[in-house]
């Protein structure tokens, strides 16, 4: 049955290749014959897309796995694919002969049509699962929270294709499992049921600890066409929610790394420098009226400069209004701003209550050595303090502070005199970390600008 879905698949993409191919021409030069070099051109490319599409795993299960992951590497396949082509039809002295604006209207038509044809046939899938057809059924062996945590995973992902069956208790004495599934507490009867019942997988979801019971479940399945998983409980040991990671061909638990991937850096890295010249062009004309204003009402630089932390615990400079008048600060030792400070000026004061004070750090942004969104940086003193008295706040480093966060639009903002509210904000800080995602990110910009321009803590 796999077989003929990758032939289908297979089929349908050349299709696709061949027939967007076909819509190009006609609506390029309005008749559907084109010239031979563009044949040839379609010809390779469709070639190429056999040979290369199951490289960039394509045309492997996708079920239970990211829909936006398989259009990522559909289009990564596919734009990989032009680019052979490209090269090749460079190489013949024949890519003269072919028109870019017909190239292009192919290659966004048919990667177009492969990626939504894809996404239809998954929701017809899932909808077929919703139904109780086309089904993996899959027996879980675990105990405590770590096995109710999967079979409640798999009881909320219905249209996964995969549904619980079976439960085995590994560590009766911690307690019984709840659960709709029938639970088995012994071994022979468990087995027996896996067997006589077809059940497709096997999930081990256990501690690292169980190595017998691993090995006990690896050995009696060894000889049946049932897919045996390991899904280790690792949360006692991880900082942050654990994944896999390659490390030379060999993969590897994250346990204290950051959580956030290289794709996941980049993505964050490039909106990051788009946002920051987007806003630096479009605050331009404010921040020249507050550089005019900081310079008018008291003596001294338009900025404020000073050393901070940032990603990875690299020092940099970071650049922000000035709001205080100068003043002498003693050595080793960093006064913050308290209420009614004597040393903020009124300009400085208003900068601060409404944060216009932190546009200069959009440089710090387009320079790379901030986000718009993460944990917030502190003065060094700071630092070299509540990393000794704080747990976790070394981990804040794993990314590069941001001019807003989830802890500032969460009201943790300002003086922190109590060693309690730098643990409130820290903790929201590895909260971030761990369930960073793009939405989030946006979530917390829309906060910062409805209602986190303007505090009460800040002063």
């Amino acid at each position: 049955m796999r077989d003929l879905q990758g032939l289908l698949a297979r089929l349908f993409d050349v299709i696709v290749i061949v027939g967007g191919a076909a819509v190009a021409s006609q609506i390029r030069f309005e008749y559907i014959e084109a010239h031979a070099y563009s044949v040839a051109f379609v010809a390779f490319a469709a070639a190429f897309s056999l040979a290369l599409f199951p490289g960039f795993g394509v045309y492997q299960s996708w079920r239970g796995r990211s829909k936006l992951q398989l259009a990522c590497q559909v289009s990564l396949g596919w734009l990989v694919v032009q680019g052979c082509a490209l090269a090749l039809m460079f190489s013949l002295h024949r890519l003269d002969y072919v028109s870019r604006l017909w190239f292009a209207y192919w290659t966004a038509m048919s990667g177009g049509l492969m990626i939504a044809g894809r996404l239809i046939t998954h929701a017809v899938l899932a909808h077929m699962r919703h139904a109780g057809m086309n089904l993996h059924q899959v027996a879980i062996v675990g105990c405590g929270r770590h096995c109710h945590s999967m079979i409640r995973k798999v009881d909320r992902a219905t249209d996964s294709g995969f549904r619980a069956t079976a439960v085995f208790n590994a560590a009766p004495e911690t307690g019984t499992i709840n659960t709709h599934v029938p639970v088995f507490e012994n071994y022979e009867a468990f087995v027996n049921y896996v067997r006589t019942q077809h059940v497709d997988e096997v999930w081990l979801a256990l501690p690292l600890s169980q190595e017998r019971m691993i090995l006990r479940f690896v050995n009696e399945f060894r000889d049946d066409l049932i897919n045996v998983r390991f899904i280790p409980d690792v949360r006692s040991l991880a900082l942050f929610e654990s994944g896999v990671t390659d490390l030379l061909g060999t993969p590897a638990i994250n346990l204290v790394a950051s959580p956030l991937s290289a794709s996941a850096l980049l993505k964050k890295e490039l909106f990051d420098r788009a946002f920051a010249l987007a806003a630096l062009i479009v605050v331009a004309p404010l921040m020249i009226g507050i550089a005019l204003a900081v310079k008018l009402t008291s003596r001294g630089p338009v900025f404020f400069r000073q050393r901070r932390k940032g990603a990875d615990g690299r020092v940099f400079r970071i650049y922000k209004f000035r709001s205080m008048r100068l003043h002498t600060e003693q050595a080793g030792v960093l006064q913050q701003a308290t209420r009614g400070d004597p040393r903020v000026t009124r300009v400085g004061a208003f900068l601060r209550r409404t944060s216009l004070d932190e546009l200069p750090q959009f440089l710090n942004v387009l320079f790379g050595d901030m986000s718009v969104v993460g944990p917030r940086p502190h003065a060094l003193e700071h630092d070299d303090l509540y990393q000794k008295v704080v747990s976790g706040y070394i981990h804040r480093y794993r990314i590069k502070p941001g001019i807003t966060g989830w802890a500032q639009v969460n009201g943790f903002r300002g003086e922190t005199d109590r060693i309690e509210k730098m643990e409130g904000r820290v903790a929201h800080d590895l909260y971030y970390l761990g369930n960073w995602s793009f939405g989030l990110d946006m979530r917390i910009i829309a906060a910062t600008i409805f209602k986190g321009l303007r505090h009460t803590n800040a002063y």
